[in-house]
């Protein structure tokens, strides 16, 4: 007797579907995630610091970014702290096979809005220790180093995390908001498989940075995608451009990203499900080279 998919699996196809438009990357040769993410910053309290303001619908919008097929999610343990972590343990775990969970260590959080280096070896370790007790894992797929810290050797730094790698707690090693040239310094210490930097289109200060990841073959995973409602807000100087095609600005920011570089991994976060599907949406629209060059006359004179 022939079988005949259920509205649900139909719907879960079609949006799986539509999240695999956003293409694939390979994050240090082994992790294969389709490049529309998730940042998991949102769903903490106001100044990313203490509880959402409703823990329930972070939870709901959690589960339904995986039902839509986003298999790369981003967080921190400074996220909260650790709030954003605990979430994503009670809400996804156990993972789906095939989920990547990347997260980062090296700050301390004296309260909300502020962020302050801490790469001391012992800080670090204690760090990815207590991801790992949140997130509910035996290895974290992808641990970066959220700030390198001024006040302690980059040797240091990343030779703790290459301890923590070969005791086998960590899988891939990446960076947040370095210079080309402290890439290339990590280089020497460890293997580096990405980079996350602020970079939208309308904040286009790491280009090279992009350029470089580029040609090492590194995910480059930029924060701030929408620049914190810069790009997406009614203020958005892709506004009206938006509307002309028919979209949203968030959706054509992150198409955008999309289109700019394939291994760019876009992470717009959000605590509501209507955001998460606009932004899911994004993969479907496509921008053609003339849409590329007045996105780009568009960011040259802002």
């Amino acid at each position: 007797m022939q079988s005949h998919k259920s509205a649900v699996q139909r719907d879960q196809d079609l949006t799986n579907d539509l999240i695999k438009k956003s293409g694939e990357f390979i994050i240090g040769g082994d992790l294969r995630v389709t490049r529309l993410g998730f940042g998991a910053m949102r769903i903490t309290g106001n100044g990313v610091w203490g509880e959402p303001a409703d823990r329930p619908e972070a939870i709901r919008v959690l589960r339904r970014a995986v039902e839509l097929g986003i298999d790369f999610i981003d967080t921190a343990d400074s996220y909260g702290p650790a709030v954003s972590e605990e979430i994503i343990g009670e809400a996804l775990h156990p993972y789906p096979p095939g989920l990547v969970i990347a997260t980062k260590g090296g700050f301390d959080r004296p309260g909300p809005n502020q962020w302050v280096e801490n790469g001391k070896p012992e800080h670090l370790r204690s760090a990815c220790e207590g991801s790992l007790r949140r997130l509910r894992l035996d290895r974290i797929d992808l641990y970066q180093l959220h700030r390198i810290d001024p006040k302690v050797p980059t040797e240091d730094q990343l030779g703790t995390l290459r301890d923590l790698q070969t005791q086998g707690k960590i899988k891939h090693i990446g960076l947040s908001e370095v210079s080309v040239r402290q890439i290339q310094h990590a280089q020497t210490i460890v293997p580096i498989v990405s980079v996350q930097n602020r970079y939208s289109v309308a904040d286009r200060g790491s280009e090279d940075v992009l350029e470089y990841c580029e040609k090492e073959k590194m995910g480059f995973i930029p924060w701030f995608p929408l620049a914190a409602g810069r790009v997406s807000g009614p203020e958005s100087p892709i506004r009206h451009i938006a509307a002309r095609w028919k979209a949203t600005p968030s959706q054509v920011a992150l198409a955008w990203l999309l289109t700019r570089s394939p291994v760019i991994l876009p992470i717009p976060g959000t605590s509501k499900i209507q955001h998460l599907e606009e932004n899911v949406a994004a993969a479907e629209f496509k921008i053609d080279s003339a849409k590329l060059q007045e996105l780009d006359s568009l960011a040259k004179a802002s």
